[in-house]
């Protein structure tokens, strides 16, 4: 059980530095929806025939949304703006990908030395869902379109998703629920905001919108 977590987690690992050198937008999608896929494999291998039947429920909602649904409606978005690539970044990809490192380096060095209230999955998973989060932030604040952004907050979430799944044991449904339903509204609202950006102003470009200010 422990080696499938780990190969999953290590997956992770490679999307998100994946995500930090890939420019263009419909490979990005392709990886966040991935990595949802292994996000809702990963309970599914750590606890297996011992899952209620809420949880199993759960992780196969989560393979259709973050896997599905999500990636489908950002691609029909993409569609809809016709941008092909992240153009000129704040921070370049081969600097971004230095960064991830560090930031990989350092997830590592502080999941090492924080204290958990019980043991976990893995040991892999507590730096893995910090480097998922750090990951979805720096994706969110060093790059300049729109629909990259949204990729970003979507990799945040999974990060905190990994996050509770490496310690809380058992969740309401309903919470449960209604967290998904956010994320649902969130990149519906987000795919609706970048098509009339775009229509309005040619581009999603978030950076040349700071010129409206008055």
């Amino acid at each position: 059980m422990n080696n499938a977590a780990d190969i999953v987690l290590v997956f992770l690992v490679l999307t998100n530095l994946m995500l930090l050198g890939l420019s263009r937008l419909g490979a990005c999608i392709r990886t966040v929806a991935l990595q949802g896929i292994a996000l809702g494999l990963l309970p599914l291998l750590t606890k297996g025939g011992h899952m209620e039947l809420h949880g199993t429920a759960f992780a196969i909602a989560i393979i259709l949304l973050k896997g599905g649904v999500f990636p489908w409606m950002l691609m029909r978005t993409l569609r809809e703006v016709n941008a092909q690539r992240e153009i000129e970044p704040f921070i370049g990809y081969g600097k971004s990908l230095a960064v991830g490192t560090l930031i990989l380096v350092v997830c590592i060095w502080l999941g090492s030395r924080l204290p958990l209230p019980e043991p976990v999955m893995s040991s892999l998973i507590v730096p893995v869902a910090f480097f998922t989060i750090m990951s979805g932030l720096f994706l969110i604040v060093s790059r300049r379109k729109a629909l990259t952004q949204v990729l970003g907050y979507l990799v945040l979430e999974n990060g905190i998703y990994a996050f509770g799944v490496a310690l809380v044991d058992k969740q309401p449904l309903l919470v449960e629920l209604g967290i998904l339903l956010d994320i649902f509204v969130a990149i519906f609202v987000m795919g609706i905001a970048i098509f009339h950006i775009n229509r309005e102003f040619d581009h999603i470009d978030t950076d040349k919108l700071s010129g409206l200010r008055s």
